[in-house]
């Protein structure tokens, strides 16, 4: 793959702040920093069309106090199984839950089963994070 520069202008003090956070990230260069915001820009555009397929965790916290909470998210789970890739489920303690699942698809969809399972009573948290297949970032 071949590689072309450019240069690119920056006001110093926004310079400084940018050198200061890719310093605390660790990466190698700035170049390996432009290249990773460049990226994530390019998958938030990913999702934004509703035909590309994605994957992403949807991640969500509960209390499995809630009556009929387990029931509701499995249900939901299996209506969209075609969707759902992997499920990890973890005790916080005698009374939360943490269950991450993976899932692959097209974007409204995937969005559409987040939005139903964060939205469950005795969901407390839920965040969907969005992600690439790779297919599409060289």
């Amino acid at each position: 793959m071949s590689v072309t520069r450019f240069g690119i202008s920056l006001e110093s003090p926004l310079l400084k702040r940018f050198d200061r956070l890719i310093n605390k990230k660790g990466y190698a260069s700035r170049s390996e920093a432009i290249r990773d915001l460049i990226r994530d820009s390019l998958v938030t555009e990913e999702w934004k069309s509703d035909n590309t397929e994605t994957v992403g965790t949807i991640t969500l916290v509960y209390s499995h106090d809630t009556r009929e909470l387990n029931d509701n998210l499995n249900d939901i789970q299996h209506h969209y199984h075609q969707l759902v890739i992997s499920t990890t489920h973890i005790h916080l303690d005698g009374h939360n839950c943490l269950e991450v699942i993976i899932v692959k698809g097209k974007s409204e969809d995937i969005k559409a089963v987040a939005d139903r399972l964060i939205g469950i009573k005795g969901v407390k948290h839920g965040k969907l994070t969005a992600t690439t297949t790779g297919k599409r970032l060289k």
